[in-house]
């Protein structure tokens, strides 16, 4: 059976699909897989990076090993703070990592599960899969309608910066 790819709203920058109960995207960075790794688990890199603009993030825990926890708590000045949190499943420097990718929903509860980050070296460049193990589609557009592509784009454009900025 062949998968069945739905664009989520891809940009010129950023591809975004689903394939079954799994949601991806999709970027190239104009940088090293060892730069990128470090942008990823380097708790003084994540505030410069993580969140979108006009939110500030604070590292409360970051253990990067199988089994270590780790706690972020993005700021806006327009709602309430936002926690994400989970646990590292798996950590191969520099090729990827894959953890639990959790936060809560007012009125709906935590939502989320395993993600898995996948770095593939192209040289001076870096292509970054991150694969949301969501479980079903039904999942996804919950998970969507949180407005995480949106989220998930300015992100990874303010990822872009730091990685340039080297």
């Amino acid at each position: 059976m062949n998968a069945i790819r739905i664009d989520r709203g891809s940009t010129e920058t950023t591809s975004i699909y689903s394939e079954g109960g799994d949601l991806f995207f999709e970027r190239t960075f104009n940088a090293p897989r060892e730069r990128v790794w470090k942008a990823f688990t380097d708790p003084e890199l994540i505030p410069r990076w993580w969140g979108p603009h006009a939110t500030s993030t604070t590292v409360e825990e970051m253990d990067v090993r199988p089994g270590g926890k780790w706690r972020y708590v993005s700021r806006a000045p327009d709602r309430d703070d936002v926690v994400f949190y989970g646990e590292y499943l798996e950590v191969t420097p520099p090729e990827g990592f894959k953890w639990t990718f959790m936060f809560d929903v007012e009125g709906v509860g935590p939502m989320g599960g395993p993600e898995t980050f996948i770095l593939e070296d192209l040289g001076n460049r870096t292509k970054v899969i991150s694969i949301g193990h969501m479980g079903s589609a039904e999942a996804i557009e919950g998970a969507l309608a949180t407005g995480m592509v949106a989220g998930a784009i300015e992100t990874w454009n303010r990822l872009e910066a730091l990685l340039t900025e080297g």
